[in-house]
C-alpha cells in the first residue's frame, strides 16, 4: 500500500480508529477536505453524529467527491458512517433533522435503532465472513443504527441475534457498531485486505 488510509476527520470517533491501524504498522491521514482524497488509499467514515456529519460534509463539498471516490476505493463506515453511507433511513422524519445518506450501500437503516446512550451494550458478534476465522467478535454498540433491509447489492457478513449488523458491498463495508473500541483489529485488517 503506497498511500495512507485515509480518516474523515470532520467530527466522530475518528481517533480510535488511527490507534488500530498504527497498532497495525498503517499510516494514517486525516481527511477534511475533497482534495485529500487523492492522497488516502481508502477511507473510514467514523461514529459520530449524523446530523452533524451531514452539515459538515456540505459545508465542505464533500458530498460528490466523496461518492466519486468510492466508485474505485474501499471505504468503511461505522455506526453514524453505516448511517451515512446507506441507501436511505427508515425514519420518514429523517430530512426534519438533517440527515441526507450517501446511497452508497444498498441499505436501510433505522438511526438508533437499538436505543439511546444508556442503552449501550457489547455483545458477541459472528465475523467468519469477514475472515475466515469463527472466533466473534465483541462489538460495541452505542446509538447504535439498526439495518432494517438489505437489498441485493449487499451482502451480510456479520449477524446479532438473527439481525444484520455489518453489510458488504464489493469495496464498501458498513456496521452498526463500533469495533475501533475494542483490542480485536481483525475487521481493521480485513478492510485493509481489501485495499
Amino acid at each position: 500500500m503506497t498511500k495512507p488510509v485515509g480518516l474523515l476527520t470532520l467530527q466522530g470517533d475518528y481517533e480510535k480508529h488511527r490507534q488500530i491501524f498504527t497498532s497495525l504498522g498503517v499510516e494514517t491521514m486525516g481527511v477534511r477536505r475533497p482534495a485529500e482524497l487523492d492522497q488516502v488509499s481508502g477511507l473510514v467514515i467514523p461514529g459520530g453524529e449524523s446530523t452533524t456529519l451531514t452539515r459538515l460534509m456540505d459545508r465542505v463539498q464533500l458530498r460528490q467527491p466523496l461518492l466519486d471516490f468510492a466508485v474505485d476505493h474501499p471505504v468503511m463506515g461505522t455506526c453514524a458512517g453505516l448511517i451515512m453511507m446507506s441507501h436511505t433511513l427508515a425514519d420518514e422524519n429523517f430530512k426534519d433533522y438533517g440527515v441526507a445518506p450517501l446511497g452508497m450501500l444498498d441499505c436501510t437503516v433505522l438511526r438508533n435503532g437499538y436505543g439511546r446512550q444508556i442503552d449501550s451494550f457489547t455483545a458477541p458478534v459472528g465475523i467468519d465472513v469477514l475472515d475466515g476465522s469463527s472466533e466473534e467478535f465483541a462489538a460495541v454498540f452505542i446509538r447504535a443504527p439498526r439495518i432494517v433491509d438489505v437489498g441485493p447489492k449487499a451482502d451480510v457478513v456479520a449477524a446479532y441475534k438473527g439481525e444484520p449488523v455489518a453489510v458488504r458491498q464489493g469495496h464498501l463495508l458498513g456496521m452498526t457498531f463500533h469495533p475501533e473500541l475494542t483490542d480485536d483489529s481483525r475487521i481493521h485488517r480485513a478492510f485493509l485486505s481489501m485495499i
